[in-house]
């Protein structure tokens, strides 16, 4: 049989696609009546959510890409164009399906449930004159109506801001009317507002949207006029941030700047009301120079994303996740000498099976030790008031020689993390922003403790941020580790991104861009030669995407060879399993459940002497190729070990995994015949967690 060729446009699935199909199987989520009723809206507003960044990112990327003139987008062949049209049609049928869950749905699902959204004509007359009383006390103050003719032209519009479009009959004061104006809703306020509980006609969780209370009252907006029309608005922009490293002295400097022009990027797609006359979108269409197929009308809030707050102002725990104690390992218990711990082995936690407290209480402990002279860490997401962020201060403060790299380039997180890098040098601690063309992903954390006559390396490395809330909502391992040999890599990585130099070789660890893509080719070759010598060979490995043509390629190759290999990929995948003499041997997964999946892990098989990587890297090329990350082998066996275990649990799992087909399309699995229902996060859950 003659070898294919793996070039061929056919073995390759659109990654754009493939990305927007996951967002089909987080919304899967929401349609689920097993699903919590409260952790269903939760889905649907996270469906919302990324479906807002694939448009501010991806569709924005892709218009780029078309207005450059680029001829294809990706190993697939296919031009920006086909990509675009193919999104238009699934995106429209991906927002028909959540506003039909809502209206069908959720919400009278919720209404049994005694949490209510009150449309205007279901207020009573008490509950008429406290909204009235709320607008008139709360919203008009700071509503500023902006009517349309030549010398109030069509007002900017924040990307993602919630408007209306006015229509008027009637002439103002001056003898005006141009038949239109435009509303925007002021930022400062929430665009969900419970009604006072225990007060006559309302329930416990009653609420209403501020879009129906501008509704209600906007003819108070235009006095002596008359309203005729109010339909919400809301449209997305380009956000993906651009500086030319090359050119700025500054690069915080250069940021702010760029900060203020992401509100105003170009268009890239128009909501509005369902119920809006056509002639109106056309005009909003015109104005934003968007073409027809940028247009979404929805039945229903134009920002689903904003219901997520419900969630929070109901309390409700029969309608949510049951809560849950992330597990603690003995040696790790708060108050324990962490650095002792780890010098008699190595600390592998799963997140957020099992707690991060232990990766905060070693920087604690580290901040407090007089033994201890340098801190030196990465920093990608913290979140806001981060116990990570407060030691470092700490330490800082204490005269330690604290140095951080902080990525002022992570997506929407930049203004954030602004924030953060002034905080730390005000402390007096080293900051720098990594290296030029590269954001620095690795997720590292390396403690210097004077012991004795020696200097001594303690290092957390991780797949995911430090950040104490996505602990507790991705899942990602994170290695304490004393291993001198480890400490030394993560020490001249952190040279590299402080200093000036050549590349250091590393003992353990593999380095993006210099060893990581290399490292893993090796790798699945080993198992190619092991197949092909008619040896046992298998490859795992679970990432957030894989997309890179020469891995893909590779992995095609070493099936054609015999290797079984399982691929565990929460969204994107280029790669096509099951194509007769190209993949017959591969299989790919996606699972979506309560938590986010975020682990990078890798194992090969190598002939019955198993070799275990975690990373902060996805199988992308921007990951491997313009990013610093690192991946980590788990050196003692007991670590490998139970991390095999961890696949398997998701190799087996029954309830929350989807298949992806040869076509492209993914299959929902669920038990057969007598097979028992198996979830891996709730078998992790149930093996990790203190609460079993």
């Amino acid at each position: 049989m003659d070898a294919p060729d793996l070039h061929n446009p056919e073995l390759y699935t659109n990654r754009q696609i493939s990305l927007l199909e996951f967002n089909r199987r987080v919304l899967a989520q929401a349609e689920d009546t097993r699903t919590p009723l409260l952790e269903r809206l939760k889905f649907l507003c996270i469906a919302s959510s990324n479906l807002d960044e694939f448009f501010e990112i991806r569709v924005a990327g892709l218009r780029q890409a078309q207005e450059m003139g680029v001829s294809q987008s990706g190993p697939d062949g296919r031009t920006p164009q086909e990509v675009l049209r193919d999104i238009s049609q699934r995106a429209h049928g991906l927002v028909d399906t959540q506003y039909q869950l809502l209206n069908d749905g959720l919400m009278p699902a919720l209404a049994e449930a005694g949490i209510r959204f009150l449309r205007r004509d279901e207020w009573s007359a008490e509950q008429q004159r406290w909204i009235r009383e709320y607008f008139e006390n709360s919203l008009l103050p700071i509503l500023t109506p902006m009517g349309l003719d030549p010398s109030h032209p069509f007002p900017q519009v924040l990307n993602k801001s919630l408007n209306f479009i006015v229509s008027l009959e009637g002439r103002d004061a001056f003898g005006r009317n141009s038949g239109m104006a435009v509303v925007q809703a002021p930022r400062a306020l929430p665009r969900i507002i419970q009604l006072p509980p225990g007060e006559p006609g309302n329930g416990p969780h009653d609420f209403v949207f501020l879009s129906s209370i501008i509704h209600a009252h906007v003819s108070d907006l235009f006095l002596g006029m008359e309203a005729t029309g109010c339909y919400q608005f809301r449209v997305t922009r380009n956000s993906d941030l651009y500086v030319d490293e090359e050119e700025v002295d500054d690069l915080l400097r250069a940021m702010e700047g760029e900060l203020q022009s992401r509100r105003y990027g170009d268009a890239v797609r128009l909501e509005v009301a369902s119920n809006c006359p056509e002639h109106m979108a056309r005009f909003l269409l015109q104005e934003f120079e968007l073409e027809e197929e940028a247009l979404y009308q929805v039945d229903g809030p134009v920002n689903l994303n904003r219901l997520l707050a419900v969630c929070d102002l109901v309390d409700r725990p029969d309608l949510k996740y049951p809560g849950f104690t992330p597990g603690v390992p003995p040696a790790a218990h708060h108050g324990m000498d962490l650095f002792k711990t780890m010098r008699r082995g190595d600390l592998l936690l799963h997140h957020p099976f099992e707690s991060f407290a232990p990766v905060v209480e070693m920087l604690r402990q580290a901040a407090q030790d007089t033994d201890v002279l340098a801190i030196k860490q990465t920093l990608y997401r913290t979140g806001p008031d981060s116990a990570v962020v407060n030691h470092l201060v700490t330490a800082a403060r204490a005269g330690k020689e604290v140095t951080v790299v902080i990525e002022l380039r992570a997506r929407f997180d930049e203004e954030a993390n602004i924030q953060l890098a002034n905080r730390l040098q005000e402390a007096g601690a080293h900051v720098v922003y990594g290296v030029v063309g590269h954001k620095t992903h690795a997720k590292m954390m390396l403690v210097v403790r004077r012991e004795g006559r020696r200097l001594r390396h303690y290092t957390h490395l991780g797949t995911g941020n430090y950040h104490s809330r996505t602990a507790r909502l991705y899942t990602d391992y994170g290695l304490l580790t004393a291993n001198a040999a480890i400490g030394e890599d993560v020490h001249r990585v952190f040279m590299q991104l402080t200093s000036l130099g050549k590349v250091s070789e590393l003992t353990h660890l593999l380095e993006s861009p210099f060893s990581l893509h290399q490292g893993m080719l090796d790798r699945i070759a080993r198992e190619q030669a092991h197949a092909e010598a008619g040896r046992p060979a298998r490859l795992v490995a679970k990432v957030n995407s894989l997309v890179e043509p020469r891995v893909i390629r590779a992995l095609y190759s070493a099936s054609r060879a015999g290797v079984r290999i399982e691929l565990i990929v929460r969204g994107m995948c280029s790669l096509r399993p099951g194509l007769p003499g190209v993949s017959d041997n591969i299989q790919v997964r996606s699972i979506v459940g309560r938590f986010l999946e975020h682990t990078r892990v890798f194992l090969f098989e190598n002939n019955g002497e198993p070799e275990v990587f975690c990373a902060s890297a996805d199988w992308m090329e921007r990951n491997f190729f313009r990013r610093v990350e690192t991946g980590f082998p788990l050196l003692e066996k007991s670590l490998r070990d139970r991390v095999i275990n961890d696949l398997e649990t998701y190799l087996q799992d029954n309830t929350q995994a989807w298949v992806l087909g040869t076509d492209g399309e993914y299959t929902r699995l669920q038990p057969e015949g007598d097979q028992t229902p198996l979830s891996a996060q709730q078998t992790l859950l149930e093996t990790y967690s203190d609460d079993h």
